[in-house]
């Protein structure tokens, strides 16, 4: 009877170590110095900084790329130009891929695409995060049609963890065609400045179409979407920088959304009280001033980490912390166009307060808003849809609510920044509050048209102002409000950070589930 030789254990563990050493070399040497001359570390350094050292599992690593592109045999290099396993951060359990440009430009065929789709399966089967790497040149045209169905088996699978585990896009290089869709489905996105860009069609095509004469940066560049287009949360220097955003971000997130966020041991008294905010809000209501220096003087040792911060400034959003437990922040932004909602403002605001409920973060406001952006361009542009976007999106959230109104709470807005009538569940006013229709000028001009009108000439501003400061006393201010039972209590602004943390001890066993239906239809 014939034998059969079979491999001892020399053989299988050189045979091992041998291929272990094809996937670490990657493109090779020469490419892994082209891509640290362009400022970017390679996939596998991006990992080792990401995670917690020595942490890193990977799976998948022995996957080809397959393809006449790649000779008579039809395989290609190791691994097919991404890397995918897991780790941890800060010690909890992170799923990962990081696509390596060194590799046929990171391109996505159909193997690359197999790892990615592996790792969101497993990420949404094992309840954790995930975070992806962003670096290719987009579909590898020699897999045709193939590749297209890459993309969307993942932005499907994108779209089935949304709201089950936190989704994190890093872009740390190109990112075009059909692949800004993946990181667009996600929770938050980051770019590298100088090194990074997104966009659907390239400066080519819009040259050819459009013939605008336009740059890759100018067209999709770091600073375009994270200050024009909103498309990226956050904007770091570089590619070290941008690593730690992810792992601080990671730090708020809950790994599921079945789970609480992470409590952190506080270090600041939650009755601490700060007698700075008392003299904070300025004489004049038309002066405006920092509602985040508000926000960082009420939340624990000031760390507000500020999403979408350089979009739509005149509303802030981002992650903080009260008495160690994580919250989403929503606060208006007086310094910036006084704080009016506007269409940017109202998506922002919307989209973040939808993430905050998946994920079971408190949400906290702090309210300065006189209403509504006037004008053609506002109407004209769906005003109306946006600003309802809002609403719905505080009126569905299940999450504790919480409202402090430092000054102005005028018109529809008022009602769309988590009023009291719309389940807010703790409604604080400090003294200089307001809450009306429209401001003392504007509401005495519709009211006492008339009487200004037939007054004689010279004593019309004399009766405006006496009529101003009327409607003041009577109206403008928190007490009325209270009064009807539409604000809870009237506070110093020195006890805002004690009230807040005492109502979230409080609501900590609120439930978090409306009504059963299949879903809402947000207007969007």
């Amino acid at each position: 009877m014939e034998t059969v030789a079979t491999e001892g254990p020399q053989e299988w563990r050189a045979r091992l170590e041998a291929l272990r050493g094809e996937a670490r070399q990657a493109g090779g040497a020469a490419r892994i110095e082209a891509q640290h001359a362009k400022g970017k570390l390679t996939a596998r350094e991006r990992l080792e900084l990401l995670l917690d050292p020595g942490s890193f599992v990977e799976i998948g690593q022995f996957m080809r790329s397959r393809g006449a592109a790649f000779g008579e045999d039809g395989v290609g290099p190791l691994g097919d130009g991404v890397l995918t396993g897991y780790g941890t951060v800060a010690g909890r359990l992170t799923y990962v891929f990081s696509q390596d440009f060194t590799v046929m430009g990171g391109s996505l065929g159909e193997a690359h695409a197999a790892k990615i789709c592996r790792l969101l399966d497993l990420a949404i089967q094992n309840g954790s995060p995930v975070v992806g790497l962003n670096d290719s040149g987009g579909a590898r045209i020699q897999e045709g049609v193939g590749s297209l169905a890459g993309y969307a088996d993942i932005f499907l699978r994108n779209t089935l963890a949304s709201g089950v585990v936190p989704q994190i896009s890093a872009i740390m290089g190109p990112c075009a065609g059909g692949a800004v869709y993946s990181p667009a489905l996600t929770d938050f996105v980051i770019m590298c400045q100088d090194t990074s860009y997104m966009f659907v069609t390239g400066p080519e095509v819009v040259r050819s179409v459009t013939h605008e004469d336009v740059t890759s940066e100018q067209l999709g560049g770091a600073a375009v979407h994270a200050a024009q287009t909103g498309v990226a949360h956050f904007r770091a220097q570089d590619d070290e920088e941008c690593l730690r955003l992810v792992r601080a971000l990671l730090g708020y997130l809950p790994q599921n959304n079945l789970e609480d966020p992470p409590y952190v041991e506080p270090d600041d008294s939650p009755g601490r009280e700060d007698v700075g905010l008392d003299i904070i809000i300025p004489e004049s209501p038309s002066q405006p001033y920092d509602m985040r220096e508000v926000v960082t003087r009420v939340v624990d040792e000031g760390h507000f980490l500020e999403v979408n911060a350089e979009y739509a400034q005149n509303i802030l959003v981002g992650l903080a912390r009260l008495d160690g437990h994580p919250v989403g922040i929503v606060a208006s932004q007086p310094m910036v166009l006084a704080g009016v909602l506007d269409i940017k403002a109202s998506e922002k605001a919307a989209r973040f307060v939808r993430f905050c409920d998946c994920f079971n973060l408190p949400l906290v406001v702090f309210e300065d808003v006189p209403g509504f952006m006037p004008g053609l361009d506002q109407e004209h542009g769906g005003i109306i849809r946006a600003g309802s976007k809002l609403l719905y999106a505080f009126c569905e959230a299940t999450v504790p609510r919480l409202t402090v109104i430092t000054r102005k709470a005028y018109g529809g807005a008022y009602c769309v920044m988590n009023s009291l009538p719309t389940r807010g569940d703790l409604t604080l006013a400090w003294p200089m509050a307001e809450m009306a229709v429209m401001g003392a000028e504007g509401a005495v001009n519709v009211i006492s048209r008339r009487a200004l009108a037939d007054a004689p000439e010279e004593e019309r501003e004399a009766l405006r102002a006496q009529l101003v400061a009327e409607y003041r006393r009577r109206f403008a201010h928190p007490f009325a409000a209270a009064e009807k039972g539409l604000i809870d209590d009237v506070i110093e602004p020195r006890h805002t950070r004690a009230r807040l943390i005492s109502a979230l001890h409080m609501l900590r066993s609120k439930r978090r589930r409306n009504l059963s239906r299949k879903h809402g239809n947000i207007p969007l």
